[in-house]
């Protein structure tokens, strides 16, 4: 039996692309690798979580290492309810973790959520994630200013509804092997979480 394919999981605020140097990389070495995009599901009308996780299933054919960024941390409950015996770990770089049972809202300051929700348009829609922050913060992540363009091609508007929404109650994916990758400081409070737990 060959090693897992490794799915690499992008936030739903930014787009597949986010991955794709990684994906390469791991495909030079030899790796069966996934990307699967969550942009279309976002537009479904249906609760997004199931939505989200079904994009992710209907990507995936064998079993898997799931490897998740940022905003995709909270998609692992669904997911995993969705495809149990196919996924064999789970790894989290610099990402959020579940809050099963509780909306995205309510893990968050105050004041972020005001900011946010005070950000949507007529249309229920929030800005594209690069559009929260100053173009030089988005510089000063991706400077190669091709891969910054690219990357901004592919980043969706993401509904209000999304953040607003009950995630799944489930904690099967604790069950799995799991670790956490941290590479910025703003995920010390997710990497330490992460800590405690094992």
């Amino acid at each position: 039996m060959g090693a897992a394919e490794i799915v690499l999981l992008h936030s739903p605020f930014v787009g597949p692309r986010s991955w794709s140097a990684v994906g390469e990389e791991l495909r030079r070495e030899g790796r069966s690798v996934a990307v699967p995009s969550l942009v279309d599901a976002l537009t479904n009308p249906s609760p997004l979580h199931p939505a989200l996780a079904g994009a992710v299933v209907a990507a995936v054919c064998r079993r898997v290492t799931l490897v998740v960024h940022s905003g995709a941390g909270p998609l692992v409950p669904a997911v995993v309810d969705l495809m149990p015996s196919q996924i064999e770990s789970v790894i989290f770089v610099d990402a959020t973790l579940p809050h099963p049972g509780r909306t995205w809202v309510e893990t968050v300051p105050a004041e972020m959520a005001e900011q946010l929700t005070g950000m949507v348009g007529p249309d229920g829609l929030l800005p594209r994630w690069h559009e929260w922050f100053p173009p030089e913060a988005l510089a000063e992540l991706v400077p190669d200013e091709r891969a910054r363009a690219a990357f901004c091609a592919d980043v969706p508007r993401v509904p209000l509804r999304y953040l607003q929404e009950v995630a799944p109650d489930s904690n099967a994916w604790e069950a799995l092997p799991c670790g956490y990758v941290q590479l910025s400081a703003a995920y010390e409070e997710a990497a330490e979480s992460a800590r405690q737990a094992d």
